[in-house]
């Protein structure tokens, strides 16, 4: 399927959507407000919209935009990747006004639904188009929900690589994709960064960006696969450990909080407060707010305002960012916590450029 075959092809294609996109959505206040005829529609991909990660952030954008703006809404969770060209095929049968698909996988169905139904809107998270040639195409009714997740990935990293009493951290993905790898990217880019800055030597181990080669599940679903690969590092001495990878990041979890002193790094969603069972060894999270970037175009969408071009969610229009410390904030040096503040300072003024293969 051209979705398997594009991998490679989609580094490129995402590095050339930000040259096109508009300006990000601001987060939206809306009341609550009554009934109106428009129906919100969202897919899953394979992980369910009880991920605790990307699939649900998304879910919860479609609801609070069903809350505010009064609209109906409509949400089909995938169990396999057979499921989302059925489940996309289904939204529009239920003359859904505006249909979002959540995460890379669903980018076929998604752009063939489009093309065959132009007076239905689409939205794609973490993707944009390409034609057979990968070459990056605009569909006038779909919207690419895009993220430079590098930028807040880079200050986990130089967290991690000050808060570790090994000298050893960890990253690892679940399926190599552009999505995943720039956070990879990113966390190594800061690890980096903390080194040169302190005359450190703090180890990552599963990433090695120069390269583009490292550790990953092959899977975005199965726990056991995370816990494995978690244990893994554990016993290779890494004591921080970011897993980017779904679901499978909470068997990474699951490994740290029974190794009893390793500590995880949590993606896409505030890990504190969407993982509770693993919320005391939740160092941070590097948030990509999904939820914002769905309720806006659902919003543009009911406003008859709905545009092709791209969001891109960076640090500077606050569509990523670093979670607190929650329970470790005490333990956070405030050296630390000031270095990485004037780090933030830095990427939002654009002094301080954090790059990956994978940026849109």
């Amino acid at each position: 399927m051209k979705r398997i075959s594009r991998v490679a092809g989609l580094v490129a294609i995402a590095a050339l959507a930000l040259a096109g996109c508009g300006s990000a959505p601001k987060a939206s206040t809306a009341s609550t407000a009554k009934t109106i005829n428009f129906k919100g529609c969202m897919v899953s991909d394979a992980g369910g919209f009880v991920d605790k990660s990307f699939n649900q952030s998304g879910a919860e954008g479609l609801d609070k935009a069903a809350k505010d703006l009064g609209m109906k809404e409509v949400k089909v969770e995938s169990t396999s990747d057979t499921d989302y060209a059925p489940n996309v095929d289904t939204l529009v049968q239920q003359n859904c006004n505006l249909i979002v698909g959540v995460g890379f996988k669903l980018e076929d169905a998604v752009q063939t639904a489009a093309d065959a139904n132009p007076n239905i809107d689409f939205a794609l998270v973490d993707s944009a188009f390409s034609d057979k040639k990968f070459k990056p195409v605009t569909i006038k009714n779909a919207k690419p929900l895009l993220f430079n997740t590098q930028e807040a990935a880079y200050l986990a990293g130089y967290v991690a690589a000050g808060m570790t009493k090994t000298g050893t951290v960890a990253t690892f993905g679940g399926i190599q994709l552009p999505s995943v790898t720039i956070f990879m990217d990113g966390f190594s880019d800061g690890i980096t960064a903390y080194n040169t800055d302190n005359g450190k030597k703090v180890k990552l181990l599963g990433w090695d960006k120069k390269a583009q080669t490292g550790s990953f599940t092959g899977d975005f679903d199965n726990q056991a696969n995370g816990q494995n690969l978690a244990n893994g590092f554990i016993d290779q001495g890494a004591d921080i450990i970011m897993p980017v990878a779904g679901p499978v990041g909470l068997g990474a979890a699951a490994a740290a909080k029974a190794a009893g002193n390793t500590w995880i790094i949590g993606v896409d969603a505030d890990w504190f407060n969407t993982a509770p069972d693993y919320s005391n060894i939740v160092l941070t999270s590097v948030i990509k707010k999904i939820g914002e970037s769905v309720y806006d175009t659902v919003k543009q969408s009911v406003d008859g305002k709905f545009i092709a071009d791209p969001y891109v969610g960076t640090l500077k229009n606050d569509g990523i960012g670093l979670a607190p410390f929650h329970d470790f904030d005490s333990k956070v040096p405030a050296a630390l916590k000031t270095k990485v503040d004037d780090l933030k300072k830095s990427i939002i003024s654009g002094e301080l450029k954090i790059t990956s293969p994978s940026q849109n």
